[in-house]
């Protein structure tokens, strides 16, 4: 919960007296941890395949409440203003002064001066293809810092959230909900009987299911204050349809710890984990740091599995859900997820991946390591799953990385801005989010990032980023790649970060940067798949360069970003982040921005075969080469694979045309309900797609797809937007998914519509 009023209040003082009280109990914590044994996170890494059998612990299993369906338009809903009268501390694994010590920033101007005599890179990462405002601080009505900046893409859409609210785009940056989007409040009015209707309390999180071609939003929600006995909530809502407007929604509740009613599960972090279709691993992974509300000392971490397959359903579901205590976690906290959006999903019953690192109770300490969790989950039989190893849910493994200190000294307001004293906060003791899993090719990774401290205490931050492949579902001793990015050394700060991979490979990270000489601003760096290891090789761009800073006391900024990757290419990275166009206390605003790598990076899908008019020089998809002889006309039809150089050969004209670029897979259709139900055939319809020429169309008895109705399994039912399905048995549940055809392949799976056949 990293939510803070920026209206002074009666609370201010009272918070500051806290920080100081936690500001003596961090000493007595330091001076505690240098007798304590050794901490449980720190032991050499264990074997990497190891974890516990089927059984062997014992989960939370605990009903969802709902769902509640809401099939209004957003447009529609009555507007529930925001809570704005919000004064918290900031709550890390151990208690931080949220004022820095001036005795920390006198060193930086002359170290900037040195390093700005380095001439920096010259930087190929590709300009902006758009970018446009999201939501600002006057919209979201919460009065409230910092942002909580998020969002995701999807076919057609661009849902992003603040604190506050969800404002929902369309791909030209166009607003769709209202111009101040739609209030959490709002949004989970009718989950009446829980704190979710009406006690919105911030820390909002959404993200695309491309595979079910579904939007998950979720904040927390909880009555009064902080400290506060609650009762603390988790608010989850899973769109019925791929349109986020007007599709209508699935609405969820769930208490943080039911054990524990005054505990409250803070920071939360959701990922989609669906390994090879298995149902017993087909989850939404939520992930929340434990405070009692009361105290607000430190209890833990939960983590959660939420039942992904009946959530999207609409039907009644569990989740199975596990407490790491401080024993189990050492010095760290803040678990991420592992998600996927590119590539081959993860194999067939494999378990998700968790990761963190370490926060010591004082600055200034060398680490070595990124602890890894392993979770395997059992719908079908709860008592099965296990997450980490014992009774203490240790990590399964610690994966040694090069040394880095996490980015705090005696505070986390560490970031210099140009004509001010006022500092921002770096969040620099936990990896950010995403977590993402990529499989290309059978070689499953694991690329993650994370904020740290140069030159300590001085600076400045940089972004450390990494590579860990995870062969047979385990944890490497060490990664692939690693680095920590500081763009040659240039001087400015850097943190923030949130990464994402491509369908080939490429990588890029979104971030924030300041200095005392230029104001916040969001930069972007990538590296190709072909560049050399441990470096962004591709440099730095900007996305939006602020006009202004933040003159707030409190320093909040950001506490996180979001960078992802559309789905409808698989090639196109979207950010979205915080800036400040003109100097303010607090009034923020919010980018959303595109890019992608050039085409002539490896190409978009697998083994694509394009026939084109032949040319002496590249395309923008492949490396051709064309042998010429005399004065004829003739075409070349080139094989191109991710990693080859296709050869062709031909015999051109004196004028050679320019090889056009193969089109890509058409993206993913709607599907839409069912008509003419009957009891042995309905008609299936879905919405056409932009360069398709063909549907292929799937029936099952499971929403998972395990098994199939013949003969429609991959059935090509031709370039038409509905179908009769024949041949069904009466009183009976089935599902159906599209996919658009052209001659590049199908693209992604549509949304799953369920219909139920007649009795007679």
């Amino acid at each position: 919960m990293k939510k803070k009023s920026t209206s002074q209040s009666a609370f201010f003082n009272l918070r500051v007296l806290i920080a100081a009280v936690f500001c003596l109990g961090a000493l007595a914590v330091a001076l505690f941890a240098q007798t304590k044994s050794a901490n449980p996170t720190q032991q050499s890494n264990r074997s990497v395949g190891a974890q516990d059998a089927p059984g062997t612990q014992t989960p939370d299993v605990v009903r969802l409440m709902g769902p509640v369906i809401q099939n209004n338009d957003l447009r529609s809903l009555p507007y529930v203003a925001p809570n704005t009268e919000i004064e918290e501390k900031r709550l890390t694994r151990y208690p931080h002064p949220e004022i820095p010590s001036p005795t920390n920033q006198s060193a930086y101007p002359r170290f900037e001066t040195l390093v700005k005599q380095i001439t920096p890179p010259t930087p190929t990462m590709p300009a902006p293809l758009l970018t446009f405002d999201g939501m600002n601080s006057s919209q979201s009505g919460c009065m409230c810092l910092p942002p909580d900046t998020d969002g995701d893409v999807g076919p057609n859409h661009y849902v992003q959230s603040v604190n506050s609210s969800i404002k929902i785009f369309d791909k030209n940056g166009n607003p769709l909900n209202g111009p101040n989007g739609t209030t959490y409040n709002s949004f989970f009015l009718t989950l009446v009987g829980t704190p979710c209707s009406g006690l919105n309390n911030g820390d909002g999180f959404v993200f695309y299911d491309h595979q079910a071609d579904r939007w998950v939003v979720s904040d927390f929600a909880f009555p009064g204050t902080l400290p506060g006995s609650g009762p603390f909530y988790q608010c989850v809502g899973v769109s019925q349809t791929g349109d986020p407007v007007s599709g209508g929604w699935f609405l969820y509740a769930i208490q943080h710890d039911p054990a524990n009613p005054t505990w409250i599960g803070d920071y939360p972090k959701l990922a989609m984990w669906n390994s090879g279709g298995s149902p017993a691993q087909n989850a939404y992974y939520l992930t929340v740091n434990l405070f009692n509300g009361v105290t607000l000392g430190f209890q833990g971490v939960r983590v959660f599995a939420l039942d992904r397959a009946s959530m999207l359903t609409g039907g009644a579901a569990n989740t199975i859900a596990f407490n790491i205590t401080p024993a189990g976690l050492g010095d760290s906290y803040s678990l991420v997820p592992a998600g996927f959006r590119t590539g081959t999903p993860p194999p067939a019953g494999r378990d998700e991946f968790l990761i963190s690192v370490d926060s010591p109770a004082t600055g200034g300490v060398t680490l070595t390591q990124v602890h890894g969790w392993k979770f395997h989950v059992d719908f079908g039989a709860p008592g099965n799953s296990t997450l980490g190893l014992g009774v203490n849910h240790t990590p399964n493994a610690n994966v040694t990385v090069a040394g880095f200190v996490d980015a705090f000294t005696t505070s986390t307001l560490l970031v210099p801005q140009n004509g001010t004293t006022v500092k921002l906060d770096t969040l620099g003791d936990k990896i950010m989010t995403p977590l993402v899993y990529q499989n290309r090719s059978g070689t499953e990774s694991l690329w993650a990032s994370q904020t740290v401290i140069l030159n300590y205490p001085n600076g400045p931050t940089a972004v450390r980023w990494y590579q860990m492949n995870v062969a047979g579902g385990n944890f490497p001793a060490t990664p692939v790649q690693q680095q920590s990015w500081t763009n040659g050394n240039d001087g400015l700060w850097r943190w923030m970060p949130s990464i994402a991979v491509d369908q080939n490979g490429n990588m890029a990270i979104g971030y924030s940067t300041s200095s005392a000489t230029q104001e916040p601003s969001i930069r972007y760096a990538g590296r190709l798949a072909s560049d050399p290891l441990n470096n962004l090789g591709q440099g730095e761009a900007v996305m939006t360069a602020g006009g202004g800073h933040q003159t707030h006391s409190s320093g909040r900024w950001g506490d996180y970003s979001m960078l992802t990757i559309d789905p409808a290419d698989n090639l196109s990275f979207w950010h979205t982040n915080e800036y400040y166009p003109v100097t303010s206390s607090a009034s923020w605003f919010t980018r959303i921005g595109k890019f992608r790598f050039p085409a002539a990076s490896p190409t978009p899908t697998p083994t694509p075969t394009a026939t084109a008019t032949a040319t002496a020089t590249a395309t923008p998809i492949a490396t051709a080469t064309a042998t010429a002889t005399a004065t004829a006309t003739a075409t070349a039809t080139a094989t191109a694979t991710p990693t080859a150089t296709a050869t062709a050969t031909a015999t051109p004209t004196a004028t050679v045309p320019p090889t056009p670029t193969a089109a890509p897979t058409p993206g993913a259709p709607r599907a839409l309900n069912a008509t003419n139900v009957a009891a042995t055939s309905f008609t299936a319809n879905w919405s056409t797609v932009s360069g398709a020429t063909s549907y292929r169309l799937d029936v099952s008895t499971s929403n998972s797809f395990g098994t199939y109705v013949q003969p429609y399994q991959d059935l090509d039912v031709g370039n038409v937007t509905s179908v009769s399905v024949t041949g069904l048995t009466p009183s009976t549940f089935y599902y159906y998914r599209l996919r658009a055809h052209n001659g590049n392949g199908s693209g992604l799976n549509s949304n799953v519509i369920k219909v139920k056949t007649k009795n007679h």
